[in-house]
């Protein structure tokens, strides 16, 4: 997915001469055909993320449109002041993208891990999130990404994740994605969780339980309407994020079903990673069966609250 992302980002560049690319601290080799077609459009920067983001700033306020690369953590926690006052209280069109969103960086620790990243986004006005689930979606989406209004944060997923979207479902900024329909449950997921529950929706099947499955590759701002709709007619609701359940897609799911005022309650709940710095080193799989994003405890929790 990121080299999608990056490739897709040189393509629009050759087309677009207002797009520009600024890295920070990346690989020597990274974009290296941007760097010698459109050397005045590439910059390499050192780790000075702050900088960068007042700088990309600048160059949107002069009709440019900056693609902004680094770790996700280093993007969005050391970056916040020159994202609130720089780039969203301006509302200029510099798109930052954030390597390794979730638990990518499993084997660094908790410095890495960009498991908040997406509540902090979401708390600044202006800003838009777009978490695709693999590298054909991210195909669908970037070229939207050049003329949208305003900043977007990009949550970019390990890479060589399995393709689970839909050729012929156009992407669409702010739109959730139907990818399957059921009367009992609904699953709302974003970004690579769409595959896992992908496999419980299948195994729920067997049992007897028909779930509809939300993908939200857009988390802000978010499609509350397909939300309200799906919602109605199902016992049971599950979100499921590789994030903190506080502030993330499960928030912002909770928040719309708070204020609907269901005639009859409905059974919610999130999984994701506890108000917790995740105390174990290992791989992104290892770590998200830790915290219990599995297909296996997507399909449990769902029967749970279908029993109550």
């Amino acid at each position: 997915m990121r080299m999608t992302c990056l490739n897709m980002v040189y393509e629009l560049a050759r087309n677009d001469s207002r797009i520009l690319f600024i890295g920070s601290d990346l690989g020597s080799g990274t974009l290296q055909q941007f760097k010698e077609e459109m050397p005045d459009r590439f910059f390499m920067e050192g780790i000075c993320e702050a900088n960068i983001v007042g700088m990309a700033a600048g160059m949107a306020m002069e009709g440019k449109i900056p693609y902004v690369n680094t770790i996700a953590t280093f993007l969005t926690r050391r970056c916040f002041d020159q994202i609130v006052i720089d780039l969203c209280l301006h509302n200029v069109n510099v798109r930052l993208i954030g390597n390794g969103g979730g638990l990518v960086y499993a084997p660094l620790g908790p410095t890495h891990e960009a498991t908040e990243d997406i509540a902090i986004m979401r708390s600044i006005p202006n800003m838009t999130i777009v978490a695709p689930a693999d590298a054909e979606e991210m195909k669908r989406f970037m070229p939207l990404s050049v003329d949208h209004p305003g900043p977007i944060y990009i949550r970019l997923a390990k890479g060589f994740d399995p393709i689970v979207t839909k050729e012929g479902v156009p992407f669409e900024i702010g739109k959730g994605i139907v990818m399957q329909a059921g009367n009992d449950a609904l699953i709302i997921t974003t970004g690579i969780t769409l595959r896992l529950a992908l496999v419980a929706a299948e195994a729920l099947s067997k049992s007897g339980v028909r779930a509809t499955i939300l993908h939200m590759p857009t988390i802000k701002p978010l499609d509350c309407e397909a939300v309200l709709d799906l919602a109605a007619p199902v016992r049971a609701i599950v979100t499921v994020e590789e994030h903190t359940i506080l502030g993330g897609l499960g928030s912002a799911v909770a928040e719309v079903l708070a204020e609907a005022n269901f005639h009859k309650p409905k059974r919610f709940k999130r999984l994701g990673l506890p108000d917790v710095f995740p105390d174990e080193y290992g791989s992104q799989d290892t770590l998200m069966a830790r915290f219990g994003l599995t297909s296996d405890n997507i399909t449990a929790t769902v029967k749970e609250l279908m029993r109550e």
